[in-house]
């Protein structure tokens, strides 16, 4: 599995840069689990949660909240950030392949491409049946990942994020290497550039980790060789309504996998 530890530690720079209000995409969570389960949303798990985004915004509407990350620095940050929230969240450290909650929940989250550091069918085999474990019966998983228009095996970009707080500017730089993908493995060698100028001085942190991006058809067969999700839908927003196609509406690549009974 990959890991951008030196980016990934530092928090609060990724903070700067990344926060913003998901409310809408709980929203999307309780709709699509109401098509899907025709039950109410009471439970979410934010997985490779980062600063907790999604289990914050989760706890806020009232539910049952989870946040799962590798990264230590990330969880001690979410839970100060949840404690400043006056929400209650359960917080874990652990690894996205292997991992048991205290119950299981309703929905799972796995935005921003978190499942690219899953570098083999194995790696994909072994969370997508690790997930399942931690759904209640008939519960959903949400990944969204880059529209491949955006990123793909013959054409990863430069992807730059950019945020400002308290003085301290932040630039995000992903593929800043222009990463190329090898043929067999389906990897790639992926630099990130953290550019922090804080108080006049500019400060880069630099990191380098393999990642892999999956296809609709590779998620469709490593689900179905798991034996414990199935996918139910194909979306290319966190919107109902918009289907994942080739219109300039449709922005990322969001599958929605359901627990087998």
């Amino acid at each position: 599995m990959a890991r951008h530890t030196k980016i990934y530690e530092r928090a609060t720079y990724y903070d700067i840069v990344f926060d913003r209000d998901v409310s809408p995409q709980i929203e999307f969570a309780r709709a699509a689990y109401k098509r899907h389960n025709g039950g109410e949303l009471n439970s979410i798990l934010d997985i490779c949660c980062g600063p907790g985004y999604h289990a914050r915004a989760g706890a806020r509407a009232g539910m049952r909240a989870v946040g799962l990350d590798l990264r230590p620095e990330m969880i001690e940050f979410a839970a100060d950030a949840g404690a400043r929230d006056g929400v209650d969240v359960e917080w874990v450290v652990g690894d996205m392949c292997d991992f048991a909650l205290s119950a299981p929940v309703d929905v799972a989250f796995c935005v921003y491409d978190g499942i690219d550091a899953l570098l083999t069918p194995e790696d994909l085999t072994a969370h997508f049946r690790a997930v399942a474990a931690n759904l209640t019966p008939r519960g959903l998983y949400v990944i969204e990942c880059i529209h491949p228009r955006a990123c793909s095996y013959f054409h990863y970009g430069v992807h730059t994020h950019r945020g400002q707080r308290d003085g301290t500017e932040v630039e995000f730089v992903v593929g800043a290497n222009h990463p190329v993908f090898d043929p067999i493995t389906g990897t790639a060698q992926v630099r990130l550039d953290l550019h922090v100028r804080k108080n006049g001085t500019l400060t880069t942190y630099t990191d380098e980790a393999s990642e892999h991006i999956y296809s609709a058809p590779e998620i469709q067969l490593i689900a179905d060789r798991s034996g414990s999700l199935e996918v139910v839908a194909w979306h290319g927003e966190m919107d109902l309504n918009q289907p994942f196609d080739n219109a300039p509406e449709a922005t990322s690549m969001l599958v929605l996998l359901q627990k087998r009974d």
